[in-house]
């Protein structure tokens, strides 16, 4: 589970559309991600959907009516939004929209979102004219103005049978802008971190290339794992098969070459650069302008020496993690790695037994210290942990600069 969302309190409103019933899944994965979830049905919702499914899944109560018994635990919408980690409204109508514009309190939700300070998320969901329309525009404008999160909507079927903007964003996209918006207090809350992720591919000719079997999935997980702790991430990431986290800055690269000009490029002005990718040691020194014929011969290929990117990549106050994928004397050459790079963190692990797999057993070094030995884990535990040390050593940073 997310760890981010471990007992936070979020208010989910649902307004009264077709969409609806997404909520109820939404719900659930909020839930399963270990939040507390206040549900709030505006009276049109309760049209589409009754509060059971909510309180199943959330173990809480629903609500709809701003008159509901005062408790001493509980003083209605006030409690409740003042609690809140973060509000989001799914689905959200023109008109639930058009009422958070103009300040309307006539149901537990709208009221709600008046009380509440936290941050605030609207993901429309409606008829794609409606969607369209000015005054809906307009309002949606205006809420960007005041610094609420506006989630979709997505182009698609509609309930109409049309074709167009109006479809609800989907729950894992709606999850992850809860995360986000519970991330902005994080402890690494506006510092930036470059991570690299996936192969590189090194063209042979217009059809064929050299790569190797890195997954990306460490990247992937790295890069959501800094975006949790409130990080503005940038994933530069070769061709995987993995869907990048929306709230990153995504960097599709494919050679090594395009790799070192978009992590120079982005480090300029970043905070941490976390290298996880598998870039290609070598490429082929010609490309073939056209496809090679295969023939009786046998094909050689002459390769020539890429860039070493975290080697060329030194500019002062950048904290710095490597990673070492080795089939033989791994500490050691994690550990020549960690001098001769000038690396503040290096992760060593066994590159077959790791690459394509959901967990890893690594070992962690640092400038100073012994080799920290790993048990077997997930690897978005592992990024978890990576995290936490790039966290310690940023602040061991800040009293001691380099």
């Amino acid at each position: 589970m997310r760890r981010l969302l471990n007992g936070k309190h979020i208010v989910l409103g649902v307004s009264g559309g077709i969409a609806a019933y997404k909520a109820i899944e939404l719900a659930r994965d909020l839930t399963l991600a270990r939040a507390l979830v206040d549900v709030m049905l505006t009276r049109s919702a309760l049209e589409f959907l009754q509060p059971l499914p909510f309180e199943t899944l959330t173990r809480r109560k629903v609500y709809s009516e701003v008159f509901v018994p005062w408790t001493d635990d509980l003083h209605g919408h006030i409690s409740m939004a003042e609690r809140a980690d973060a509000m989001i409204v799914a689905p959200a109508t023109a008109n639930t929209i058009a009422k958070l514009v103009h300040g309307f309190a006539d149901d537990m939700l709208t009221v709600s979102a008046l009380a509440c300070t936290a941050p605030l998320i609207v993901a429309p969901a409606m008829d794609h004219n409606m969607y369209l329309h000015p005054a809906t525009q307009e309002n949606l404008r205006i809420l960007r103005e005041r610094g609420v999160r506006i989630i979709g909507p997505e182009r698609g079927p509609l309930a109409s049978g049309a074709i167009g903007f109006g479809r609800l964003s989907p729950v894992e996209r709606l999850v992850e802008a809860v995360r986000a918006a519970c991330a902005v207090q994080g402890p690494l809350a506006g510092k930036r971190v470059v991570v690299s992720a996936g192969p590189t591919r090194e063209s042979i000719d217009p059809i064929r290339f050299v790569s190797n079997r890195s997954s990306g999935k460490m990247g992937y997980q790295i890069a959501d794992a800094f975006l949790d702790a409130g990080a503005l991430v940038t994933l530069v990431s070769g061709p995987t098969a993995l869907r990048p986290p929306a709230e990153a800055t995504f960097v599709p690269v494919e050679s090594a070459q395009e790799m070192a000009e978009a992590v120079a490029q982005e480090t300029a002005a970043a905070d941490v650069l976390v290298m996880a990718a598998a870039v290609a040691d070598y490429r082929p020194a010609e490309i073939a302008e056209h496809k090679i014929k295969k023939s009786d011969a046998d094909l050689a290929l002459r390769m020539e020496r890429t860039i070493d990117i975290l080697a060329s990549t030194n500019r002062p106050g950048l904290l710095k993690v490597g990673f070492a994928a080795e089939t033989r004397d791994l500490l050691a050459s994690a550990a020549g790695k960690l001098a001769r790079k000038q690396l503040d963190l290096i992760v060593a692990n066994e590159g077959p037994a790791t690459m394509g797999s959901d967990e890893s057993r690594a070992y962690l070094l640092t400038r100073d210290g012994e080799p920290e030995e790993l048990p077997l884990m997930a690897k978005h535990d592992l990024a978890q942990l990576i995290v936490e040390r790039v966290l310690r050593l940023l602040e061991n940073g800040a009293k001691n600069p380099r």
